[in-house]
């Protein structure tokens, strides 16, 4: 790849230039050797993996070059998006579990040059014969840690023992001396480890703040009263005690969405579009959005409960004062909430200075956008210059009424103010998009 090319696709990534761990990383990876990537949550890890491999793709090769394996459906996308935005020219395909399989299989029929999935459904695919796995040369295992914690370890094996064309082998995570599983067979790997400069470092405050009852939903309920309505994550251990504080925050009058393993993908999905896009300011969740989902900056995240173990901590704190790409230092704040008797796990530091809750607080404001649901995605043909136009011309909104736009296969979503919801949909009601009539209404 021309210096010329690669400057075109960190133009359109909107990256001046690479920072060191990407640099090294391209480096490693352009090598023969297998290649081990360590670098902390919000560095930059995708365009780390995903630059190298472009290189490595050939234009007069057919069927898939490389596969890169996901932990989760959302980091799945979140690479596709990277690779869409990076305008390689070269087709992408992604797979998962909740996505239509028929779908996926008309898709490999064309196989894609670069291939993303979760190893469930890549190991179903394969197993199928959806795609030739012998033609795969480069693969790639993101977060291959969390895919191990979230059980894929057979499928995983199994993937990597179908790949009798591999060459080379991109395992990344953003944990620090997490055992290397068997079934890789590495070969002669070359590690790249990076951490923060500590001039760079973003600054993250940490601070206790202690609950008087063993039930901490009181005060959590103050402590999100005094965040001047910006928008957090909360981080518990249980999924049932994730879905019953969003009730209890609920009955207080704060409106949170929940995000957990236990739900069904579409849901996960119009939780996460809606945390995304400011129709709802808090998303209350478990270790699964510690890491790998493409949500926005925070600026505080809230541990209502610890994590057993201190990795995880880590990673639930990297969703705040995280790096830009240029560099440049953010800051933000994590609150620990304890009952005043509960033991202190030995990786919290036992000087964390106390954050006294006011007697006195006001209700977050309620979001300014809310989520519109339309019935027809990018294989009916739509896009976000479709659903802008639409919006604007029939529907009446004017320029910062509508918000972010999410665009899936068959469905999608738009951000649009609250207080013009209501007009919209009354205006639209019996209108046509691009010739056809979608059911339109407020997401549920």
């Amino acid at each position: 790849m021309t210096n010329e090319r690669q400057g075109q696709v960190l133009a359109n990534l909107g990256i001046a230039a690479l920072n060191p761990m990407q640099e090294a990383a391209g480096q490693a990876i352009g090598n023969d050797s297998d290649t081990v990537l360590i670098a902390p949550t919000g560095s930059g890890k995708t365009v780390a993996f995903l630059l190298p491999v472009l290189r490595l793709l050939r234009p007069d090769q057919t069927g898939v070059q490389c596969l890169v394996l996901a932990p989760s459906r959302e980091l799945a996308l979140q690479i596709e998006q990277v690779w869409k935005t990076m305008g390689t020219g070269f087709k992408v395909n992604t797979c998962y579990g909740g996505h239509s399989v028929e779908t996926e299989i008309k898709n490999l029929s064309n196989p894609p040059a670069l291939l993303i999935g979760t190893p469930g459904r890549i190991a179903d695919h394969i197993d199928r014969g959806s795609f030739d796995a012998g033609r795969v040369q480069v693969l790639v295992l993101d977060e291959f840690d969390k895919s191990l914690e979230l059980g894929f370890h057979d499928q995983m094996a199994f993937i990597v023992g179908q790949l009798s064309g591999l060459r080379k082998q991109v395992l990344v995570s953003a944990t620090h001396g997490i055992q290397i599983p068997g079934f890789v067979r590495l070969k002669n790997p070359q590690t790249v480890i990076h951490k923060a400069p500590e001039t760079a470092a973003p600054a993250l405050t940490t601070e206790v703040v202690y609950a008087p009852d063993k039930d901490k939903i009181d005060t959590l309920f103050r402590l999100l009263c005094t965040l001047n309505s910006e928008p957090a994550i909360i981080f518990l251990n249980h999924r049932e005690a994730a879905e019953r504080t969003r009730d209890l925050l609920a009955e207080r009058g704060i409106l949170t969405t929940v995000y957990h393993g236990g739900m069904e993908q579409p849901d996960r999905e119009r939780a996460l579009i809606r945390f995304r896009n400011g129709s709802v300011r808090y998303l209350i969740t478990t270790d699964l959005a510690a890491r790998g989902l493409d949500i926005p900056e925070m600026k505080y995240v809230i541990h209502y409960h610890l994590p057993l173990k201190e990795h995880e901590f880590v990673h639930r704190n990297g969703r705040t004062a995280r790096l830009h790409t240029s560099g440049a230092p953010t800051s933000g704040t994590v609150y620990v909430i304890l009952h005043t008797d509960e033991p202190r796990p030995d990786f919290l530091p036992r000087s964390l200075p106390e954050f006294t809750l006011p007697q006195q607080a006001s209700l977050p404001k309620p979001p300014e956008f809310q989520t519109v649901y339309i019935s027809g995605g990018r294989k009916n043909k739509l896009n976000k210059v479709d659903i802008v136009g639409f919006f604007s011309q029939k529907g009446g909104l004017e320029k910062g009424d509508l918000g972010r736009i999410d665009v899936q296969d068959f469905i999608s979503f738009a951000a649009v103010r609250a207080d013009k919801v209501r007009g919209l949909l009354g205006r639209i009601g019996q209108e046509k998009m691009k010739g056809k009539k979608y059911k339109i209404e407020v997401a549920r």
